[in-house]
């Protein structure tokens, strides 16, 4: 089968299109015949020897993927051959025509929804829903930030945070993404390059600040995100590119909380629990993944350039 190797940490042009051996389950495992990937800015980290978590040379990249289970592998019970699913976690790597994954990390892909929504399920929606529910155990009536609210994680944030309930306020760096976060459910969005974006934000609280607001690039906006926390709100670092210095009097005086998440500190109770739901909002449409690219995996080294490219615009998915 045809898959991408990595046999050196690197920029985008060490990811090889290669010819490697077909795959077979072992005990407790599905083989999954791929028919989208999901690419994650992980990926390109990992990719670039700079994540903390560093794979064993050589690899096939990717978590994400949907496709249809080929085999089975002795003691699977919650899949046969044939069923639709998507993946959250792969053992051989997804960028491939076959992935194979454990049992625990692979979910139903209801028969309405496409692979291509299936591939960006889930790093995105996984991390939105831990970093909204399982972290800032986020509450219905409660008033949302989502600084980047046009990638897909931010995409994935808004969609959840509306379905249970929340005011939400988004950010995005183009009119292109401020009207997908609007057209996705976010009640009002704010270009988050213009200086006063966070005075905009507060006013549009009401002036009593976020209970809880998810932070993309803490290493620009952590500081400010604490003067604009309400009573005992919680800011959630989602990711960051570098270092800060803030003054922890603006947290303290609110009684706010810094909160920190990686999906892969997700117990395996975390994981089920997020799947479950995110299954759910599949079933009754609640979620609705929104693809901005499809590229052949062949040219997977021009998806790792395209994912860290500013704009962020919804989710770019493989196809074998």
């Amino acid at each position: 089968m045809k898959a991408i190797r990595v046999v050196a940490f690197g920029g985008p042009e060490v990811l090889k299109f290669e010819e490697v051996p077909d795959l077979k389950p072992g005990a407790g495992q599905v083989l999954v015949q791929i028919h989208a990937i999901g690419v994650n800015p992980v990926d390109v980290y990992m990719r670039a020897g700079t994540y903390p978590r560093k794979p064993s040379l050589p690899y096939t990249p990717g978590t994400d993927g949907a496709g249809v289970v080929a085999s089975v592998g002795s003691g699977v019970t919650k899949f046969k051959s044939g069923d639709r699913v998507y993946t959250a976690g792969s053992v051989s790597g997804t960028y491939a025509a076959q992935a194979l994954c454990e049992e625990v990390s692979v979910h139903p892909l209801p028969a309405k929804t496409s692979f291509l929504a299936g591939a960006a399920m889930g790093v995105p929606y996984g991390t939105a829903f831990r970093g909204l529910f399982q972290r800032a155990c986020a509450r219905a009536g409660e008033t949302l930030l989502v600084n980047g609210a046009s990638g897909a994680v931010g995409i994935a944030a808004v969609q959840l945070a509306r379905a249970a309930g929340l005011r939400v306020i988004g950010t995005a760096g183009t009119e292109r993404g401020k009207k997908l976060a609007t057209e996705e459910g976010a009640h009002e969005v704010l270009d988050h390059k213009a200086p006063n974006h966070f005075e905009k934000a507060l006013t549009l609280s009401g002036g009593r600040g976020f209970d809880v607001i998810l932070e993309m690039l803490a290493n620009v906006n952590l500081g400010r995100d604490l003067t604009i926390l309400a009573p005992r709100g919680r800011v959630v670092v989602i990711g960051s590119r570098g270092t800060i210095e803030i003054n922890p009097r603006d947290a303290m005086g609110r009684d706010g909380s810094i909160l920190t998440m990686s999906l892969w500190n997700a117990s395996p109770q975390d994981l089920a629990s997020a799947h479950a739901a995110l299954v759910a909002g599949l079933e009754n449409e609640t979620l609705r993944p929104v693809i901005r690219h499809e590229i052949p995996l062949s040219e997977a080294p021009r998806a790792h350039e395209v994912i860290v490219e500013p704009g962020a615009y919804g989710k770019i998915v493989l196809i074998p």
